[in-house]
């Protein structure tokens, strides 16, 4: 077992960077099991666009988080950052903090925010991990075009680790590809292919190799670069909408798969008339994934969907639409 940190000792930090739906919660998960069975006490900072924090249903409620909610951390809520990284840090003590960012946040922009927090808590910065959507990066890349390519790339070249994941969705021909063009946009972090985020934690975390330099803020090179990247993802678009009603399963996964292809994640609560249960639901290019959550759980039915330019007014017609459709099956 890790002896437990002392005081004196700066906070280690880990960002967990990615595209939406790229697996990031899933190795989070991983990672607050490992460091609990090495004698550690974790901290997560979970941030999210929408107003509703989906992804902490699957996070282990004994663990210390804070969230925010309702913008992104590396501008709109960015001032946050430091206030509930000090009170994480003043209310648990813990020995390791991990910050969960969107699918949309720009990760010199979070290196900057921690750097100034660094300014009242002793804090340090030890990777910064990026996953990697493998077939949506490849698929991205072949189009080069859109201010998703870009973000993607600045995901990537920021990253200390890569875990290009979701490689069991790419053909075996395609990895070669997949790792030159990474290593063409970052040749220094460590890289590993991975399904489902299975990789040992130990990789991610003994061996991690990003620092903040003495000055508290980003490398040079990148710094330079902070005032153009800045508000890089204004063309990302969030929709929360609560369910009024109970809706029918398969009519749910059927609308789940024929959503506009403008919206690259959802996520949200439903309860399913026709299974008497509900479910917390992921969706992300395409792909739906359904966890069956307890009945103690008071939770309101509610979906937040996250795309690139599309149109909300026909995303509510298209909501109220299965709504109606639900409640005329009888269950």
């Amino acid at each position: 077992m890790k002896p437990k940190q002392t005081s004196s000792a700066p906070i280690p930090v880990y960002i967990l960077s990615g595209f939406l739906g790229s697996g990031k919660t899933t190795l989070l998960v991983k990672l607050l099991e490992y460091w609990k069975s090495q004698n550690l006490t974790p901290a997560v900072v979970m941030n999210e666009l929408g107003e509703v924090n989906l992804d902490g249903k699957l996070i282990d409620q004994r663990v210390p988080m804070a969230e925010l909610l309702g913008g992104c951390i590396c501008c709109s809520v960015r001032d946050n950052l430091g206030i509930e990284l000090v009170q994480l840090v003043q209310n648990t003590s813990p020995d390791v903090i991990v910050i969960e960012a969107t699918g949309a946040a720009n990760p010199i922009e979070i290196l900057d925010g921690i750097a100034d927090t660094s300014l009242y808590i002793t804090l340090e910065v030890k990777g910064l991990i990026s996953v990697v959507d493998s077939i949506h990066l490849l698929e991205t890349y072949r189009l080069q075009k859109g201010k998703t390519f870009r973000l993607m790339q600045e995901q990537i070249r920021a990253a200390s680790i890569l875990l290009l994941n979701k490689t069991d969705r790419i053909e075996e021909k395609d990895r070669p590809e997949l790792l030159s063009l990474v290593k063409d946009w970052n040749e220094h972090a460590a890289i590993h292919f991975t399904e489902h985020c299975n990789i040992d934690p130990a990789l991610l975390t003994e061996d991690a190799i990003y620092l903040v330099n003495s000055e508290g803020s980003a490398s040079d090179s990148r710094a330079q670069e902070k005032h153009q990247l800045h508000h890089s993802h204004n063309h990302v678009m969030v929709y929360t909408h609560y369910f009024n009603s109970k809706i029918n399963s398969v009519l749910f996964e059927q609308w789940l798969r024929e959503l506009p292809r403008d919206i690259y994640r959802a996520k949200g609560i439903v309860h399913f008339s026709d299974t008497g249960s509900r479910f917390l639901f992921q969706y992300a290019y395409r792909e739906p994934d359904f966890t069956k959550l307890g009945s103690g759980e008071e939770l309101k039915d509610v979906g937040v969907f996250i795309g690139e330019h599309f149109s909300k007014t026909e995303l509510i017609q298209l909501l109220h639409r299965l709504e109606e459709e639900s409640s005329k099956i009888k269950s």
